[in-house]
This record gives structure tokens, sequence and C-alpha cells, in this order.
């Protein structure tokens, strides 16, 4: 049996474009092409697409996926067993220092009008003002920090449990986005991340294309800041600075 790349994308989930950029790299080129020139993928073909995703879905770099699927005395599943267990033991570092970053730049305010009881359902057991004295203390006299106190002030539990819901589903648009290995200077990832800073201009302060590219520096360079979006995909705080970056720039050019 042999499989067009149509037929190979809608098994496997991914786009015709990630698959012809895995033929072009040299990662899963097709066993064979049709009188026509067009790819033709086997079962053989079809077992290392399955292998290559599943390194993906764990974070790995395209190089670092074609020299382990390459090398013949590699080992991959001892080598995802091992990985495993180190991104399980990550990942719930990560989790813990990620509930409290997600809420530090509004720490502040972001509990003044709910009630003890409403504080809990919402923010769970991460206090709200671990990052308080930090937060004023970087940016208190800025504009942007008393736009954003001025507003919040005024929040309730519905429009915090809304916040935290746009940018949940922002995170899980972002990590599909990057398993189908689209470019951070591409129109999606751009998209997304013109949607992060009006995120931030709706609902805090006024995120300007510069401030928002100090924001994307500052979400690599923090370690917080980075363990928030590495734990959606490994990877995302670098991914996310790029496109913004590129979006500031389509936009201020």
């Amino acid at each position: 049996m042999n499989y067009s790349v149509g037929q190979v994308a809608g098994f496997a989930g991914v786009t015709v474009r990630t698959l012809h950029h895995y033929d072009d790299i040299g990662l899963l080129v097709p066993s064979e092409r049709s009188h026509a020139g067009h790819r033709r993928y086997s079962d053989t073909d079809l077992d290392r697409l399955q292998q290559i995703l599943f390194y993906r879905q764990l974070g790995f770099p395209l190089d670092e996926v074609a020299a382990l699927l390459d090398d013949p005395d590699a080992d991959p599943r001892a080598h995802l067993r091992r990985q495993h267990e180190l991104l399980t033991a990550r990942i719930e570092k990560l989790r813990k220092m990620a509930a409290a970053v997600e809420h530090a730049m509004e720490a502040r305010t972001m509990g003044l009008n709910l009630t003890p009881e409403e504080r809990f359902e919402v923010f769970g057991d991460n206090d709200p003002e671990q990052y308080a004295e930090e937060v004023e203390e970087r940016w208190g006299d800025t504009d942007e920090y008393a736009d954003s106190q001025r507003r919040t002030a005024s929040y309730t539990k519905e429009d915090w449990k809304r916040i935290q819901a746009e940018a949940a589903d922002w995170g899980e648009r972002y990590g599909a986005l990057m398993a189908a290995d689209e470019p951070p200077a591409g129109e999606a990832a751009m998209t997304l991340a013109e949607e992060h800073r009006q995120h931030i201009c709706t609902w805090f302060y006024e995120c300007s294309y510069e401030i928002h590219r100090c924001l994307g520096e500052m979400y690599v360079s923090d370690e917080r800041f980075k363990a928030f979006y590495d734990v959606l995909r490994p990877g995302l705080a670098e991914h996310l600075r790029d496109a913004i970056v590129a979006n500031a720039a389509r936009h201020t050019s």
C-alpha cells in the first residue's frame, strides 16, 4: 500500500505543508513518486512519521529528531521512557511555578473585590499577592501599572474567570500551532501574537508594540515567565517572543 500526501496528512493530523517541509529537510522522504512526480508514502514511511510526531510532542527540535531516528545505535523506546520520567517531574514543578506567575502583573489588585471564598474559587491555593511587591518595585512608576491598577480594581469574580478562560483558550491554540510546525514569523503565529497583545490592552493596560516586544524578551529571560509559557508546550516562550517581534515589525514598519 502507498498513500498520497493528502491522505497521510489526514491520517496523522498534520498539514500537507508540514509533510512537504519534512521531505525538503530529509526528515521524512516518501519512498515513492508517482509518474507525475507526486509523493507516495509507504507503511514504513507512516511508521517513521509516527515516531517523528511522538518526539515532536515531547518538544524535540527537528534536527534532534532526525539524529535520534537515523542513529543505528539509538533505542527510541528507552530514550522516550527516560524523557517521559524527566518531563513528568519537570512538568509538575513548572505547573506550581506557572500557577503563581500567571497573575503576577496584576497581583496587587486582583483579589480586592472578592470574598475569601470567591478568591479561593478563582485562584485556588495560589497566592495572588505573591509577586505584588516585586511588580510594584519594577513597574510601579509607569502609566501602564497605574492603568492596570485602575482597571482591575473593579473586576469581579466573573471577570477574572473570563480572563483566565481567554488565556487558557489562547494557550491551547498556540500549542496546536507549534505542533503543526508553524513558524514564528508566519501569519498564524503573528495573528496569535497580536491576539496576545490585544488581551493585555483589553484587560490591563494599553500595550504598545514596543512594550509587547519588551514583554516577549522578558518571557524568555525571566525564568518564571519562561516556565509559565513552556509548561504549555516546551519552547513556547521563545516561539512567542519571535512571533511578537515579527508581528510588531509588520505593524510598525
